[in-house]
């Protein structure tokens, strides 16, 4: 059986490119008689906004896009997290670093395309101490620098890798070791998300090797683009589905929008996510960007 998730990050309101992503991740599942997880990504705190975890569930229900049992809050897991970190140290496959402090800010949030840096050089992999006041964070160390996978949308993919950051030095997990940790955990066989983070997906199919686990389906579906082709941002009003919702726009219209865009409804055809169950068809999905416009 299918075990899929949604995963929104309450760090701002969702948009469309969100809702898009959440709407195939659940046909995907429930199509093929599956679950549908829900885990709430407030791993960094500090960019947690008031207020959003609740309009971001409020949003899901408005949507009807509905999931199984109670949600998984990630700031509630840094334990488990700690362990997994811990196995990894065991196997000597995790060493401590200093360097970077930018980026190791950066680590608890998803990396999206461009959001990388710079390939890490190596440059704390084999000291056997440090000179540095400073906390170290904690590398993963990437023997094997190229990593192949499958992806269902994007077929055979294939990604170099550098030794990168799963652990912060203040204590907080990295996104990729905490996203591995949570879909094991919760026995997801199924990863729908948006086709910016394909990198991020090499990194992780890494840490399920390393930790002798099977890696989900994956299955990265191209993103929405804003009206000036950027990637669409939660604080844009126009695409905010909190704004579009308070603004009195149909949940069912935005459905049908959406729907048409992965060519499953008809231009400005209405629809609610369990009309389109018997439409899913994963072959007809684009595979480029969209753009797409609810109107008034």
């Amino acid at each position: 059986m299918i075990v899929g998730r949604l995963a929104p990050t309450p760090s701002g309101g969702l948009h469309l490119g969100n809702a898009r992503t959440f709407l195939v991740a659940w046909l995907s599942a429930r199509a093929a008689g599956g679950r549908v997880l829900l885990r709430i990504d407030d791993l960094d705190q500090a960019r947690v906004k008031p207020g959003y975890v609740e309009q971001a569930l409020e949003d899901l229900r408005w949507l009807g896009l509905d999931w199984d049992g109670e949600p998984l809050y990630q700031s509630r897991r840094n334990d488990a997290y700690a362990a997994v970190l811990e196995q990894l140290r065991a196997a000597g496959l995790a060493y401590p670093c200093v360097c970077s402090r930018r980026e190791i800010e950066l680590v608890a949030q998803a990396p999206h395309a461009g959001d990388e840096g710079p390939a890490y050089p190596g440059t704390c992999r084999n000291k056997t101490h440090h000179t540095s006041d400073r906390k170290p964070a904690w590398r993963f160390k990437v023997d094997d620098t190229r990593v192949e996978f499958d992806d269902a949308v994007h077929g055979r993919c294939e990604f170099e890798s550098d030794d990168f950051v799963i652990f912060r030095n203040d204590g907080v997990a990295a996104y990729q070791l905490a996203t591995v940790a949570d879909d094991n955990f919760q026995g997801v066989t199924e990863v729908v998300r948006g086709d910016d983070l394909l990198r991020s997906t090499a990194r992780q199919v890494l840490l399920y090797r390393a930790l002798k686990l099977t890696p989900p389906r994956y299955l990265h579906v191209p993103l929405v683009l804003d009206d000036a082709g950027h990637r669409m941002a939660k604080r844009r009003d126009s695409t905010r589905l909190a704004a579009l919702r308070e603004a009195g726009v149909d949940a069912a219209k935005i459905i049908g929008a959406l729907a048409a865009s992965c060519g499953w409804a008809e231009l400005g055809e209405r629809a609610m996510p369990k009309e389109l169950l018997k439409r899913f068809d994963l072959a007809v999905l684009p595979r480029e960007s969209v753009r797409i416009s609810i109107g008034a």
